[in-house]
């Protein structure tokens, strides 16, 4: 495994108000094989499209909600499977780690002189990925609601979990509180958002020694399984996907989104026009006193992979550039998420992510061992939700999984 010194995601998101300057003109597609792999929210539907419509009939796109369990092995065959996948802060780590994607240095100096540095992703100074958009969870609200029973917006987690209760007593919904907590990879989103939320540290500082069996690491857990109360008693199956269904028939009326997926929320498309009128979005809740947003900052960009041809290589590189090019920005595209280039317009849909980047909200560790704890937050979280263990006791599992898993990948001695 190779250790990641040092990922700097240039100054994408501190740019996000002034936008970044892609200028048209990357030199056309070339000739070559294009096979996107990525995740499937609108924002990358459109990228995707406009990437295989420029390289043409060898072209083709794999988006999925499991595009993490399946990058890593359908890039490490040679040639590779996916020339390129879409990744995002955490999951392009493993991509490093595996050594399936390559430095992008020659490209741009050939193809991409028009992309602006600060849509560079480098790692330790070499260009690994292009940025194309940020992305950080926040508040949906349904305003109809909160108006019912006389509520103000909630800016914390404690708010949500007062309006939630009237809601449920005023008779207006059972289930008012959405979220995706599906077990595995969302949980463990959420309880990392959470924990930044309450000022904890995921490990020692300098250090692989995970540190979040704490007070922090309680007080957590607890305000999750808080909100779990107030969830659709299926919640730990609910990802995204299904949160934002369970959203658009009308039965949830607050909940933690991704700013990606809030434009399907807010279209007149799939719900009723009670729900699509009136749902509107805030800034990233708070928990406890900490003054530490619990969200995560995000950016989504594109890679290249290692195990291709020269050919292929810049025929993906031309094309993955022309599917984020200014280009690609219109009345439908506009609001699907908070794009980096040129051209870009900020509308309501996108003011909750542009309130995550105002309140200084921190980006999703970087380092090449927060997937290890990821997973392990994923696999244990679910017992203590379920009442089958105590926090400190899920705590505990879940260090004792990271650190053995740690030690396997020679993290930690």
């Amino acid at each position: 495994m190779t250790l990641m010194k040092k990922l700097t995601l240039g100054t994408a998101i501190a740019a996000l108000g002034t936008t970044a300057a892609m200028a048209d003109g990357h030199g056309g597609c070339t000739e070559g094989r294009l096979n996107i792999v990525g995740n499937e929210f609108p924002a990358i539907q459109t990228v995707a499209a406009a990437a295989v419509a420029c390289a043409g009939d060898d072209a083709e796109a794999n988006l999925t909600a499991d595009h993490q369990k399946i990058n890593v092995a359908g890039m490490t065959g040679n040639p590779a499977e996916y020339t390129t996948a879409i990744v995002a802060n955490s999951s392009i780590v493993a991509l490093i780690n595996e050594d399936v994607i390559q430095p992008l240095d020659d490209l741009v100096a050939a193809h991409g002189q028009d992309i602006p540095k600060q849509q560079l992703i480098t790692v330790d100074g070499k260009i690994m990925a292009v940025a194309f958009m940020a992305n950080a969870q926040h508040l949906v609200y349904r305003a109809d609601v909160l108006e019912q029973i006389g509520a103000d917006v909630p800016t914390s987690y404690e708010d949500v979990l007062a309006a939630a209760e009237e809601i449920r007593a005023e008779g207006i919904m059972e289930h008012p509180v959405g979220g995706a907590y599906a077990a595995g990879w969302n949980l463990a989103q959420e309880f990392t958002n959470m924990y930044i939320g309450t000022g904890g540290q995921f490990f020692e500082p300098g250090s692989a020694q995970v540190s979040i069996n704490n007070a922090q690491g309680v007080e957590a857990l607890e305000m999750m399984k808080a909100l779990s109360a107030y969830m659709n008693p299926d919640y730990l199956t609910h990802d995204s996907n299904a949160t934002s269904a369970e959203w658009e028939a009308g039965n949830v009326a607050l909940m933690n989104m991704w700013g990606s997926r809030t434009g399907v929320l807010m279209d007149d498309e799939g719900s009723a026009p009670e729900v699509y009128e009136n749902t509107k979005v805030g800034g990233p809740l708070m928990v406890g006193d900490s003054g530490t947003p619990a969200t995560t900052l995000w950016w989504d960009g594109w890679t290249v992979a290692k195990n291709v041809s020269d050919e292929d290589a810049a025929a993906t590189f031309t094309a993955m550039a022309a599917g984020v090019s200014p280009d690609i920005l219109n009345d439908e595209t506009m609001s699907q998420a908070v794009w980096l280039m040129e051209g870009f317009e900020p509308a309501p849909v996108n003011e909750g992510v542009l309130a995550a980047v105002a309140a200084g909200s921190t980006p999703y560790p970087m380092v090449p061992y927060q997937g290890l704890l990821h997973t392990a937050l994923g696999d244990n979280i679910a017992d203590f939700l379920q009442g089958s263990e105590s926090a400190e006791q899920t705590l505990a599992d879940i260090e004792a999984a990271y650190t053995a898993a740690a030690k396997e990948n020679g993290f930690l001695q």
